[in-house]
């Protein structure tokens, strides 16, 4: 028994020793992951752009783009400004009937928060100042030189510069989208008095905006006007429709003398026949600059205009910066070398019933251009029209 024990006990150890001596047991392998779908079947999503809406792009036509910039620019009439630098230019086609001048008005636009700004330049082969000026006569009297032709309100050879954008206020005239100014212009009207026409609108309730530039009677602004349909009457409503804005006090006015009232003795009234004031500035030999300020104005009496040389000139206009809504339309100018350049800009909402309100900055605003030379109401003008707007 004993000795059974112990073969026993010896066929284990043997056991043993050789489970240990074996090579380990292979590990079961490890479940393969699926393969993935090719990468052609895996739908790319769409990358949206930086502000998550589409690219602005330009509407077709002639459109002025206004670019938003940080700083306005100063208008100082230099147009060297760097906010005009990115500034698209719109180039507009003016030809006239007077002397048969034409020439290209050409634009750009920039804006703020809350104002908007123009650069126009056009070539002008004259800088015109010579409007109407007082001359002396060989026999001590004065007189105002006039064009000859001139039946009134028509003058076209002793005048200023100007030019003139009329805006359709709130789309309200009929076709003015289309045609442009030729809705509001009524040449032939009344010839006998107004040869050359008059401008209204068609209907009750069309409204245009004026914003007209005069290069002798404005001072560091364009005069801000507006257009009805008020018809031409003699006496009530010589200009038709063309009409000004409010205002408190300021303008031009013309230099005439002054004298006791024949009706009443404390009061005065013109003196048409001979000038009322002068300015340190004036050039006595050529009527530079052509006006007046009112700050700079000075007295003239009778001893005084008779001691001046035959021949002598002085400025026909005195004229102040408009205050109130007239004055809305802040600019300034320089003429050199045969071109004038016009800075000017305003509030995008003024809140005239007057103006245009450039409110909605998603909107179309449609304009029409004209551009006078040395003349009073004869101008190049826009075939068409063009329109402002402003991208983001």
């Amino acid at each position: 028994m004993k000795k059974l024990s112990v073969l026993i006990a010896v066929i284990a150890l043997a056991v043993f020793m050789l489970s240990a001596c074996a090579p380990a047991a292979t590990p079961e392998p490890s479940p393969v992951p699926p393969t993935s779908a090719p990468a052609t079947d895996v739908p790319t999503p769409e990358v949206p752009t930086a502000t998550g809406e589409p690219a602005w792009t330009a509407p077709e036509g002639s459109a002025l783009i206004a670019v938003l910039v940080e700083a306005a620019p100063v208008l100082d009439g230099s147009a060297d400004d760097a906010s005009w630098t990115d500034a698209p230019e719109l180039t507009i086609s003016v030809s006239g009937v007077y002397n048969n001048f034409g020439t290209d008005a050409k634009l750009k636009a920039v804006y703020t928060t809350d104002s908007v700004y123009f650069l126009l330049t056009y070539a002008d082969p004259t800088m015109s100042f010579f409007r109407s000026p007082w001359q002396k006569q060989e026999d001590g009297t004065w007189k105002q030189v006039k064009d000859p032709d001139d039946k009134g309100g028509d003058n076209n050879l002793y005048y200023e510069d100007k030019f003139s954008i009329i805006w359709n206020i709130n789309d309200s005239i009929q076709n003015f989208n289309t045609a442009g100014c030729f809705t509001a212009c009524h040449a032939g009207e009344n010839s006998d008095v107004k040869p050359f026409g008059n401008k209204y609108t068609a209907s009750e309730g069309e409204f245009g905006d004026i914003w007209h530039w005069k290069s002798i009677r404005n001072v560091g602004q364009m005069d801000d006007q507006y257009l009805d349909w008020t018809r031409f009457d003699a006496e009530k409503a010589k200009e038709a429709g063309r009409k000004s804005d409010a205002k408190d006090s300021g303008g031009y006015a013309d230099n005439f003398a002054t004298m006791p009232d024949p009706a009443d003795a404390t009061k005065t009234v013109p003196d048409k026949s001979k000038p009322g004031f002068t300015s340190p500035n004036i050039d006595l030999t050529t009527g530079a600059p052509g006006y007046i300020l009112d700050s700079e104005k000075v007295a003239l009496d009778q001893a005084t205009l008779d001691a001046m040389p035959v021949g002598s000139y002085i400025p026909a206009i005195i004229k102040s910066p408009f205050v109130g809504d007239r004055g809305d339309i802040s600019a300034a100018w320089q003429w050199a070398d045969g071109v004038w350049t016009i800075e000017f800009g305003r509030k995008l909402d003024t809140g005239s019933q007057t103006d245009v309100q450039f409110t909605d900055l998603s909107a179309q605003y449609h304009f029409g251009v004209a551009v006078f030379e040395n003349a009073q109401v004869r101008h190049a003008f826009e075939s068409g029209v063009s329109f402002l707007v402003f991208k983001p």
